[in-house]
């Protein structure tokens, strides 16, 4: 389940953004600081074209959704997400793969039936071959590789984007004129 973070959760977000697993597959690797974490939190909740959720498994915090670069409500409105789990916490629990399969349908729920999105825009690291599975599991297609420079080091982000015609799970007639996945 998705529900609005709040200014409760920022010491849980911080402390999952922190963790090495997530920031060996983020742009910028560096310790977020609690002054770094509050400003980027009182910019984003004056932001309107942002909106930032909390994933919950069994009533438990476990994971954080950003959606952004969110269009106004002229059609076709597209946008952009990522997320970040409590990595460490569902590794060590073995749940890991069930809470990413989950994170993807909430979160692609959300975007397409409660934000209205046409288009849903991320963009995954080269190297992050699980999330590129992932993604093209839910049918997200990868744009052309681009190179950056980032804290002294090369990394090369992938574009992907899934047309909401294309998502998982939308009732479409097959061949046989069932519905298909």
């Amino acid at each position: 389940m998705l529900r609005p973070a709040h200014e409760s959760d920022l010491p849980a977000m911080r402390a999952w953004r922190n963790q090495d697993a997530n920031r060996e597959v983020s742009n910028h690797r560096h310790v977020i600081t609690e002054e770094e974490h509050r400003a980027w939190w009182e910019r984003t909740v004056a932001d309107l074209s942002r909106v930032t959720l909390i994933l919950e498994i069994g009533g438990e915090a476990c994971g954080v959704v950003s959606f952004f670069d969110l269009e106004p409500a002229e059609a076709p409105r597209e946008g952009s997400w990522g997320f970040y789990l409590d990595h460490d916490r569902l590794a060590a629990s073995g749940s890991q793969f069930l809470v990413w399969t989950t994170v993807m349908k909430d979160a692609i729920a959300y975007a397409f039936d409660e934000l209205g999105l046409e288009a849903l825009h991320a963009e995954v690291l080269e190297h992050n071959e699980s999330v590129r599975a992932l993604n093209r599991r839910y049918r997200f297609t990868e744009g052309t590789p681009e190179e950056r420079q980032i804290d002294g080091r090369r990394l090369v982000a992938i574009p992907v984007t899934l047309l909401r015609e294309n998502r998982r799970g939308r009732a479409t007639p097959t061949s046989e004129g069932h519905p298909g996945e």
